[in-house]
């Protein structure tokens, strides 16, 4: 089996619900996503969400090649971008092939991806994780009891920027999620907007409340001192990782005892990368947590860990044009046995999203860029930003 080519389709779409955090606190339903598409001679293709332009600088890497040898080709890929840095669109695109090609060999072979990877069950239990600054109350308390109806018994609110509010809406969650138990895990993520010593004051008045499970990115991602600082300051485990790239970022927190929950997700350079950072952690007896994706497809990832806590659930509406084999029940993602990702293509309604160029609403940079104060003082939501978020 030779790989003959790639094919790559951008779309748009509106969220069933906004997404909001402390940098970009009155949130947006903007959607948009991607798709690529890996040929093959053997008539089978492999597809993964995301793409873009800098596909074409490694598909020469990959076409006319069998595309089973799936970590040889993260490999060559990882090599063609050195000197530049696993980094930006190139690291997007590399994620992207890897994810496909791994869907094209689990294809190839007739069975699910989480059978491929080494999983026992197609099985991972879940977290639900609204990313609800921008949301009312009651959109809190309905999305986490949606959430625990499916069995969900943790959930992480957006936090960071209005303390009163903050404690208020914790109770909320806690008390939707106590439908499954007495003692739900609370999570908080401030999204990387604190330093070090805002983040344990701000922490430290919580948890005169809350017990918290763990505190999300109470600093910036890279800053191994201020993280272990925070970590140690607080009761609370402290997670970081989602925004970093590979096993090189990973490994200053790991050794500096600056991370107690290791968060990966696709972004860690595809499915590959995941999984080398995962066992990395393993060998120091850390838990890994994956990152929300469309579909939750890195959850066949997650099933394969056997050090994985949870994975974050967001549902916010991003499957647009296609559907999964999997579902939630008993507070756990199970993986169906459809063969790869289990994802299917509804050809007509992606064609009907389907953009030459993405078109954001005016004024909105996404992921949302880093909000002013960030580090050095704590900007309260204004009163134009709480009318539009609902809030009194």
């Amino acid at each position: 089996m030779k790989v003959t080519g790639f094919r790559t389709v951008l779309y748009e779409f509106a969220m069933d619900r906004p997404l909001g955090d402390a940098n970009g606190p009155t949130g947006s339903n903007y959607g948009a996503g991607s798709f690529l598409f890996i040929d093959t001679d053997a008539g089978i293709t492999g597809l993964a969400p995301g793409g873009g332009p800098a596909v074409q600088k490694f598909a020469p890497l990959i076409i006319g090649h069998d595309p089973r040898g799936v970590v040889g080709h993260w490999k060559a890929m990882l090599d063609l971008a050195f000197k530049g840095g696993n980094e930006g669109s190139d690291k997007g695109a590399i994620a992207s092939i890897d994810v496909a090609l791994w869907d094209l060999k689990a294809k190839a072979a007739g069975e699910p991806l989480w059978r491929m990877l080494g999983a026992r069950d197609g099985r991972c239990k879940a977290y639900a994780s609204g990313i609800d600054l921008c949301l009312t109350d009651d959109e809190i308390h309905a999305f986490y009891a949606r959430m625990a109806a499916v069995g969900i018994d943790g959930g992480k609110l957006k936090v960071g920027l209005d303390m009163d509010a903050d404690l208020r809406r914790l109770a909320i969650m806690r008390d939707a999620l106590s439908a499954v138990t007495n003692r739900p895990n609370l999570m908080i993520d401030s999204n990387e907007y604190w330093s070090p010593k805002q983040a344990i004051r701000y922490i430290t008045e919580i948890e005169r409340s809350f017990d918290l499970a763990w505190v999300e990115e109470p600093a910036r991602r890279w800053d191994y001192r201020g993280l272990r600082q925070v970590s140690a300051g607080i009761r609370a485990a402290v997670a970081t990782g989602e925004n970093l790239n590979d096993s090189s970022d990973f490994y200053p927190l790991i050794l500096n005892q600056a991370v107690d929950v290791v968060q990966v997700g696709v972004g860690t350079t595809g499915i590959t990368g995941a999984m080398q950072v995962a066992h990395m952690a393993a060998g120091f007896e850390l838990p890994v947590s994956l990152m929300n994706c469309p579909a939750n497809f890195m959850a066949h990832l997650a099933a394969a860990l056997p050090n994985h806590l949870a994975m974050e659930v967001v549902d916010p509406g991003r499957e647009p044009c296609f559907t999964f084999d999997n579902d939630i029940e008993d507070g756990f993602i199970h993986l169906g046995d459809s063969p790869g990702l289990g994802i299917t293509i509804d050809e007509a309604k992606l064609a009907a999203l389907r953009v030459d160029r993405l078109s954001p609403p005016p004024g909105l940079t996404m992921p949302f860029p880093r909000r002013e104060g960030a580090g050095l003082y704590i900007k309260p939501l204004d009163r134009g930003e709480r009318d539009s978020m609902g809030w009194d």
